[in-house]
């Protein structure tokens, strides 16, 4: 099995290296106008407070990028600042990850982000920006259909296919959204994990799952020494944006903010479809 993964990736960084359908493009930093420098720095806080306080806030900063960057190139650079994001939250919960859970999402994870790739190399930007406001889309229904009707006495079902499943599925919408965030939440639910449990064992699995989704993205240019360089620009907004994010947990009311939140990530995301 890991020997025809191997193969598969090998095959297709070739075949992605020379694939003229590839319309990726590299921004060059300075070519931001003031808006978009707005919205950058705005979702580099967004990451912060996202990894620290108040997750709901994701599910904005995917659509909201890809309006003011090629949407490759987006995915590449939102994946520069989720990853810085996740080390505020792993150092915060070094100690608090339940290593068995995640261990049962991540092959099958491994096995999504290796498909993702390919679904990405054979896409182009008129295609890729629909799909993934059709994605975002899908997260929010999944998100708002779990709110509505899971309870504590809700059955979720926990042998291991269900976990093969979700981590497939999580791995496949991470590689091509960085929007995996409502698939792990109804797989950590299921496992009665404590609050810190739950928070913990998420930042390790996408601490985990963003890393190893670096060479395929540097690969597909989604990732290159612009969006890198336009990530580390980006740090003290993301630090800010942690800091915040303890903050306002204890005093922002989670409802009122999740449901304004998804709103707005609504309407970037059908400005993608359409």
């Amino acid at each position: 099995m890991v020997s025809l993964i191997a193969a598969a990736i090998k095959e297709g960084f070739a075949r992605n290296k020379t694939d003229t359908n590839k319309q990726v493009k590299k921004v060059c930093t300075f070519d931001l106008n003031a808006f978009s420098w707005v919205i950058v720095a705005l979702c580099s806080v967004m990451v912060g407070v996202t990894k620290t306080g108040i997750p709901g806030i994701g599910i904005l900063i995917v659509p909201l990028m890809a309006t003011v960057l090629p949407t490759g190139t987006s995915i590449g650079f939102v994946l520069g600042i989720l990853m810085i994001g996740d080390l505020f939250a792993i150092i915060y919960h070094r100690r608090n990850a339940e290593w068995q859970y995640m261990l049962h999402l991540l092959p099958a994870a491994i096995a999504g982000i290796v498909t993702g790739y390919f679904i990405l190399g054979a896409v182009n930007e008129q295609q890729l920006r629909p799909t993934v406001g059709v994605i975002v889309l899908l997260m929010l229904g999944i998100n708002y259909w779990r709110e509505k009707n899971q309870t504590e006495e809700t059955s979720i079902p926990t042998q291991w296919w269900f976990a093969a499943g979700l981590g497939f599925i999580a791995g496949i919408i991470s590689m091509m959204a960085n929007a995996a965030g409502p698939i792990m939440i109804i797989y950590l639910l299921a496992m009665r994990l404590t609050k810190i449990e739950f928070v913990g064992t998420g930042a390790w699995f996408f601490f985990i799952v963003n890393w190893i989704k670096v060479p395929f993205s540097a690969n597909l240019d989604l990732m290159t020494l612009e969006t890198i360089k336009l990530n580390l620009m980006m740090v003290p907004f993301i630090a800010v944006g942690a800091l915040l994010g303890i903050f306002l947990l204890k005093r922002v009311p989670q409802k009122a903010f999740t449901v304004m939140v998804q709103i707005l990530a609504v309407v970037a995301a059908v400005k993608l479809i359409f």
